[in-house]
């Protein structure tokens, strides 16, 4: 049954089951193994076709083999319904987006926000004060220019100067909002590589085929998909029912202080906690795995902390130097962070292995003994290690299930002659949505506590003193802090299975629709695989978390396949982003609105 049936009904639809549970794939072996048995005992006794010995052996593996892919497919990653707007102007819009009179706008308008450098920094100093804060306005003046019926119908309120908020505003205020966000900076081009690029960087060069500059992709392409399609929809006339609220940051290359985190508190006075039905930003994409096409949309975050290491010593003349000067000292605890990594183990509570669970279910060409080890995961322990100690050998994906840690920065010293009194290094950690702050913080604290007893240094974790050396005794000091005020837990996981999962199954059937419609595909048939995926950094969206009720999806539909020949050059040299991708993003968001504007289960 068509997910759009039941548009208007408040009741679960379509649900993919859970992870393969021990107990069903044991009956679902053991019913295959009783069949084989039976199988070959009769073709043996009566050997009416005269097999060989080998033939019967043969066709039972194969059998098997049939019989659990066929079960694999329909437990491992169950998939939800393709979602069609029920509304007919999905199709009129769709015909207009692949006319070459709207692919000439679309060019348009995506190089002409890349041509103004709303670059962002982390020494960003406050608004009003920092000149280079100014060019925001510029692009706020691009944008009213560019999308004249957004900016006549949706009201627009700039939260501290340079974010913006709009609100279409609907006309049944019975239905949740949603909140559609992406953001207005990039990364700043490195002056020395300007050279480098094909084409200049702010140019917005389009060469038939590709759109080029720092940008395209991340994430201009994001906001002026999501404006192109409201315009579209609104030159057609469509009225929304639904509110629907777009955030736009100024600074989430900088972590958003003066953006998004301004903009959370702002959503929050003006629409109240959970407020709305889901949140959409930036984050997973299309792309191909183990020959088949999967969406990844980002159900969770992992956690950050800076961790600031200081320690501090006597100064005095490098003629006469301790055995241990303060950098050679930082020196010895930072090589005891490299030699303890954060152990890693598989989980099947992990988003990564919703996404392996997928690629065994779907992947085409994915080895036999992976996806066996997968499918034997889901019902033993040791399984489940072996399958970890087959994976964790790709450093990849021990970064995308456990806890990293990253020496970054280091300073200390100030005259070659003159022993440091002072040295610090940052490290850096992308927590493990299993893990959190604390556990981190008391993991680090532990690795030093012993080193910092040997160099008789009193030690001071976050406030707290952890060593019994005072500092009247102690030779120096070593202290913790976080180095930016910026540290993070783990986001909350959003919902993929059940009844509290409708918002991603909504998503789900409308990136299956797009992704037919685009390519002139039968709608309601299965060419993308919709596998819950998790980005490896952090987006706006860390500071939104109040304002829906765990319903957090991090996608914008963006092919990366078409990448294949040339690099997507995101945050580096030669951005771009291929036409083609861009008017796929366009349709994208048209049909998320239209879908989420028909439900009434979200």
């Amino acid at each position: 049954m068509s997910l759009s049936v039941w548009a208007d009904k408040d009741v679960p639809r379509s649900t993919p089951t859970s992870p393969v549970s021990p107990l069903a794939y044991g009956k679902k072996v053991f019913r295959s193994i009783v069949l084989c048995i039976v199988l070959l005992i009769a073709v043996l006794s009566t050997n009416v076709f005269k097999f060989t010995w080998s033939s019967p052996i043969n066709y039972c593996k194969a059998f098997l083999l049939s019989n659990l892919n066929k079960y694999g497919n329909e437990q491992l990653c169950s998939q939800y319904d393709v979602l069609v707007p029920k509304n007919l102007l999905w199709n009129k819009v769709g015909e207009v987006v692949g006319t070459e009179e709207f692919k000439d706008r679309a060019v348009n308008w995506l190089a002409g926000a890349i041509r103004i450098p709303t670059e962002s920094y982390d020494d960003f100093g406050p608004i009003g004060e920092d000149p280079r804060w100014e060019t925001f306005k510029h692009f706020h003046d691009y944008l009213l220019e560019a999308f004249p019926l957004v900016h006549s119908t949706l009201s627009l309120t700039k939260i501290n100067t340079h974010s913006l908020l709009y609100e279409w505003t609907g006309t049944d205020s019975s239905l949740k909002p949603v909140l559609l966000a992406a953001h207005q900076d990039v990364v700043p081009v490195e002056p020395r590589t300007a050279a480098d690029w094909t084409y200049p960087p702010y140019s917005g060069h389009f060469d038939g085929t590709r759109i080029w500059g720092r940008g395209a992709s991340d994430d201009k392409s994001g906001l002026i998909s999501l404006l192109s399609a409201i315009e579209l929809l609104l030159e057609a006339g469509f009225k929304v029912e639904r509110t629907f609220v777009l955030a736009f940051g100024c600074d989430e290359e900088a972590s958003g202080h003066f953006g998004a985190l301004q903009l959370g508190k702002a959503m929050l006075e003006i629409y109240g906690p959970n407020a709305f039905a889901f949140i959409v930003d930036e984050g997973g994409d299309i792309s191909e795995h183990y020959g088949t096409v999967f969406a990844a949309p980002g159900v969770a975050e992992k956690g950050y902390l800076d961790l600031r290491v200081d320690v501090a010593s006597p100064g005095g003349h490098s003629s006469i130097p301790p055995s241990h000067t303060t950098i050679g000292i930082l020196s010895r605890l930072l090589v005891e962070f490299e030699n303890n990594p954060f152990p890693v183990e598989m989980s099947t509570d992990s988003v990564f292995y919703g996404t392996l669970q997928c690629y065994a279910g779907h992947g085409k060409t994915i080895p036999s003994d992976l996806r066996e080890a997968i499918v034997h995961s889901g019902s033993s322990k040791k399984a489940l290690k072996n399958l970890g100690d087959i994976l964790f050998k790709n450093p990849t994906n021990v970064a995308l299930v456990g806890t990293t840690q990253a020496i970054d920065l280091i300073q200390g010293g100030v005259k070659s002659n003159a022993l440091p009194e002072q040295a610090y290094a940052v490290v850096n950690h992308r927590i493990s949505t299993l893990s959190s702050l604390a556990e981190v913080i008391d993991r680090d604290t532990d690795t030093l506590k012993g080193l910092a007893n040997k160099f008789n240094l009193s030690f001071i974790s976050f406030g707290g003193p952890i060593s019994d050396i005072g500092a009247s005794s102690a030779y120096g000091s070593l202290i913790f802090s976080d180095a930016f005020n910026n540290s993070l837990v783990p986001a909350p996981t959003t919902p993929t299975s059940g009844s509290n999962a409708r918002p991603y199954e909504l998503l789900s059937g409308t990136i299956q629709a797009t992704y037919n419609a685009h390519r002139g595909l039968e709608l309601e048939s299965h060419n993308v695989v919709v596998a819950p995926g998790m980005p490896t950094g952090n987006t706006d969206t860390r500071y939104y978390w109040d304002l829906s009720d765990g319903q957090i999806l991090r996608y914008n539909h963006r092919n990366s396949m078409a990448f294949k020949d040339v690099t997507s050059g995101v945050h580096t040299v030669d951005e771009n982003l291929p036409i083609e991708a861009l008017l796929e993003m366009i349709r994208f968001f048209t049909t998320l609105i239209l879908n989420t504007d028909e439900s009434r289960s979200v």
